[in-house]
């Protein structure tokens, strides 16, 4: 009950009594109770039409939500293919369903507004996001476009001093002191009384104070890069980060009109493999060395819809093993969600391993079990090796290293979702019904350092795969290998 109702409700009871106590000795008392009954009736009134306008919001936010389900749940994927609708299905039911139930059991409260862009306050969360994590350089991306967006007129819950207070102290921790300190001033000019920014005013103060004595060159190089706004991304753990991410843009890929004439396209028959003399598959070079081909038409559309049923309720947080401890366990440099199928989970699996086994002349018997991986919003695997670089790992001696991948795409994607080499600039796309096959090992058994490869985020669409990993254990190949790598 709302706490202004219950008041009322408490001073009608207490006038009721007043009344019953009073009523022999003076009616004349009697005639506040006829007022205070008509402050009651026009109190209800209000209270009435509030409960109308939230019930009128609530019905307005079924309405919306019915339209947006109906739509969403015809087809699911396509739905959530674009990055805003999966963005706003997690911001949904992590904010605006709980904000729902607020209304619903307390007091009325604005309805939710739903667009096709990010709006101002989901920029600002994104940003706030980056903040805790203590990635300061997408901070400053994401409250920089927040003060875009309201310097544009755009309305939302967010204040430009909220903005200033995380925008301040992430360019500071840049290493910019110059803008840290006028962007703490453009706060405190908004909220003279915001006690964190004068703090950090007389902490930038004295800061650049003691900077005084450094060269010229150092505090003009400083100004440039405050009227620039424009940050280098600080070193991570990833080397090559730079390489790789051009390559997911589809840049920087170094295939030369050298290389280009080394790369042909044929039919193949798995080596003389009897079940490919008939039909063989049409082999695609990507690149020539190490060697990387695709192979067409290997799932067919009902194959990939029967594979990708079977695997969705087995779907867990895709796991990396740990390269010191070889401990699994979840990355934030992996993103997505697997599961793993046996060939008595369904015949389309044994159907698709024998196939890949036809392809490779590899056996199956000892390769791993088909994994299914399904990488949404952001979904993304950093670069990394398929083989194991642990020379003591006991798992190695008695199931073998990871010999060769076979990688099914099970979609296509609209943006994102590249394959790509940055060792050597390479960069495979994603089309449905294709896989591309390569060797993790040389032919001395060690690994092929130039296999490095990562799964870039998938920006627009849902990307779906299945790979295939054969180990080396002495006995993997059925037939004559076609292999020209040389250690």
């Amino acid at each position: 009950m709302k706490p202004w109702v219950s008041t009322l409700l408490m001073a009608w009871f207490a006038a009721l009594s007043c009344a019953w106590a009073e009523f022999f000795t003076s009616i004349g008392h009697m005639t506040d109770l006829i007022y205070a009954e008509k402050d009651l009736v026009h109190a209800l009134k209000e209270y009435i039409l509030a409960e109308e306008a939230k019930l009128s919001k609530i019905k307005s936010w079924a309405s919306k939500m019915e339209a947006l389900t109906s739509k969403s749940a015809a087809d699911p994927e396509g739905y959530l293919a674009h990055p805003v609708n999966a963005y706003k299905l997690v911001k949904r039911l992590n904010s605006d369903w709980p904000a729902l139930e607020d209304l619903v059991l307390q007091d009325p409260a604005t309805g939710t507004k739903y667009q096709a862009t990010l709006s101002v306050d989901d920029c600002f969360g994104m940003g706030r996001s980056a903040y805790n994590e203590g990635d300061y350089y997408h901070t400053v991306l994401w409250m920089e476009q927040v003060l875009k967006q309201l310097d544009a007129g755009e309305e939302g819950t967010t204040t430009k001093s909220q903005v200033l207070d995380y925008l301040s102290y992430a360019v500071f921790q840049l290493g910019d002191l110059h803008r840290a300190l006028e962007l703490t001033r453009r706060l405190l000019s908004l909220d003279p009384s915001h006690e964190r920014a004068g703090g950090n005013l007389h902490y930038f103060e004295r800061l650049l104070e003691e900077q005084r004595g450094k060269s010229l060159l150092n505090q003009t190089e400083a100004v440039a890069v405050t009227q620039e706004g424009i940050y280098e991304r600080p070193v991570d753990y990833l080397p090559e980060r730079d390489v790789y991410e051009s390559l997911c843009r589809g840049e920087g890929v170094k295939l030369t009109p050298r290389r280009q004439k080394r790369l042909f396209c044929r039919y193949h028959d798995g080596n003389g493999a009897p079940q490919l003399l008939i039909a063989p598959f049409k082999e695609e070079d990507e690149w020539d060395s190490p060697h990387i081909v695709r192979y067409y038409d290997v799932m067919s559309d009902e194959e990939i819809e029967r594979i990708k049923e079977i695997a969705k309720p087995k779907l867990a947080r895709a796991t990396v093993r740990d390269p010191k401890t070889g401990v699994l366990t979840v990355a934030s440099y992996r993103v997505s969600k697997s599961s793993w199928l046996e060939e008595d989970d369904d015949p389309v699996v044994a159907r698709i391993n024998r196939r890949m086994q036809h392809i490779t002349g590899l056996t199956v018997k000892t390769a791993e079990l088909l994994q299914v991986a399904n990488y949404g919003m952001g979904g993304q695997y950093e670069p990394h090796f398929d083989f194991s670089r642990r020379p003591f790992d006991s798992g190695l001696k008695t199931e073998g290293n990871r010999l060769a991948t076979f990688l099914n795409y099970m979609s296509d994607v609209e943006a994102g979702g590249a394959t790509v080499f940055p060792d050597l600039g390479a960069a495979i796309w994603p089309k449905k019904g294709t896989a591309v096959f390569w060797y993790n090992l040389l032919r001395s058994g060690e690994g092929d350092y130039r296999t490095r490869h990562a799964a870039c985020p998938v920006l627009v669409g849902c990307k779906w795969v299945s790979n295939k990993w054969f180990h080396e254990r002495g006995q993997e190949f059925l037939r004559p290998c076609g292999s020209t790598e040389v250690d």
